[in-house]
């Protein structure tokens, strides 16, 4: 396939842009409080959507459960801090799938076996999307995930008879991905999936009894987070599944947008056409990318501060090469996550994030800008949980990092008050 076939789906794609008039390529019989996209910008109805600073808060589901883990007193605190900033969107995971009592695994799960669901966490997603409607706050709902610390593509090749998934923590990262790569290999393990998503685009609220195929809460579905081919081979097997995948979420909810949750380049095998035909496809509404300036070695523990300003510039490098084909497609893009640690790898609430806030005001610079983002997520939301060990264990209050990290790493808190001094005023602009 490779280069003749991306662009063929490519041409395709601009093709329908630079024609499409009203409401744009991308038309949903929605609503008119429904975000869509319109000639290539975000809308509702017929009114442009502001640019935004929102948010990675994987856990909220969890948080506004009734049951273990869930905090609806602490919930409704972030939410309240959160609208002072300015911030209306947060990304979230629907839930965990697989087994318990794993390390760097978020407990509790919401999938614990294929089509097996924990009730309460089934409502606190009800309750959350509710709570956000309520406040005129929307959400990003990933359903799948390419990583081990919520089951994801790992626990649907076990469920599918591949064998025990290694534990990063445990086998090394390597071993993790090797065998994760078999999951766009695997039927059996697709077609859970493929399930999975019949199971919660189509739900209807236990709080209100509204169809989520109705609700003003949801700005996105998303397949996965960091949806990745991890082999050259898998390459054509990643496209072929994201279309699959975002065809079948349009057939349960034509009213809102679908995206991939893609690093950009570097989720696809560093090759940005791969990146452009997935973002190509007439499913997808919009295109989104990843930066993690640390994860990708353009700062190290020694250099977080000094190196701020060089990985600032890396990162709008990144932002423009993505651009430019967004545009060409007539899709917005979204830098949905971006994480920066503290400063020389702390991790304490309370020290400090120097480079942090050097690089986030850098890249906030780039939103609204119109060559470049519509929006973007920093991650993550860590508010005000005190985190009470170096690696999550159960019972402990849930941040921003997920339990494969340091908690405290990339969180922001509510005591870092010159981080949260520059969301406010970005989003004021």
């Amino acid at each position: 396939m490779q280069k003749l076939l991306y662009g063929t789906i490519i041409a395709a794609s601009a093709a329908v842009a630079a024609c499409a008039t009203g409401a744009g390529s991308q038309q949903h019989q929605s609503g008119a409080d429904i975000m869509t996209v319109s000639d290539g910008h975000f809308v509702i109805g017929d009114s442009a959507v502001r640019p935004y600073i929102g948010v990675n808060m994987w856990y909220a589901p969890i948080l506004a459960s009734d049951g273990r883990g869930g905090d609806r007193v602490r919930l409704e605190r972030e939410l309240d801090m959160l609208q002072s900033l300015g911030v209306t969107n947060l990304r979230v995971l629907a839930g965990g799938d697989g087994r318990e009592g794993l390390r760097s695994h978020i407990e509790p799960v919401l999938q614990t076996a294929p089509g097996i669901y924990n009730d309460t966490l089934l409502r606190g997603l009800d309750y959350l999307l509710d709570r956000l409607e309520q406040r005129g706050m929307t959400a990003v709902i990933y359903l799948n995930n390419a990583w081990e610390w919520s089951g994801g593509y790992g626990t649907y090749l076990e469920w599918a008879g591949a064998g025990e998934a290694p534990i990063p923590a445990n086998d090394g990262w390597p071993a993790y991905m090797e065998y994760a790569a078999g999951f766009l290999r695997n039927d059996s393990a697709k077609a859970m999936f493929a399930r999975h998503i019949d199971n919660i685009v189509g739900r209807v609220s236990s709080v209100n009894g509204r169809p989520y195929a109705e609700s003003p809460a949801i700005m996105a579905w998303q397949i996965a987070n960091e949806p990745r081919a991890f082999s050259d081979e898998n390459k054509p097997m990643l496209l072929e599944w994201i279309e699959s995948s975002a065809r079948r979420i349009k057939a349960a909810d034509p009213n809102h947008m679908v995206s991939v949750g893609s690093e950009g380049s570097h989720g696809c095998e560093t090759d940005i056409d791969l990146w452009a035909a997935i973002h190509a496809l007439p499913d997808i509404d919009y295109a989104t990318i990843h930066i993690w300036p640390y994860n990708w070695g353009w700062v190290d523990s020694a250099t977080t501060v000094v190196n701020a300003d060089s990985a600032a510039v890396r990162a709008a490098g990144y932002v423009s090469d993505h651009a430019a084909i967004s545009r060409r497609l007539g899709k917005p893009l979204v830098l949905e996550e971006f994480g920066y640690p503290r400063d020389f790898m702390r991790f304490e609430a309370g020290t400090p994030t120097h480079g942090r806030d050097r690089f986030y005001t850098a890249v906030f610079e780039m939103i609204g800008d119109s060559t470049s983002l519509a929006g973007c997520n920093l991650w993550g939301w860590g508010g005000h949980a005190a985190p009470r060990h170096i690696e999550w264990q159960p019972g402990d209050p849930y941040t921003g990092d997920p339990a494969q990290e340091q908690q405290g790493l990339n969180s922001i808190f509510a005591t870092d008050t010159t981080t949260l001094d520059i969301i406010g005023s970005a989003n004021k602009r």
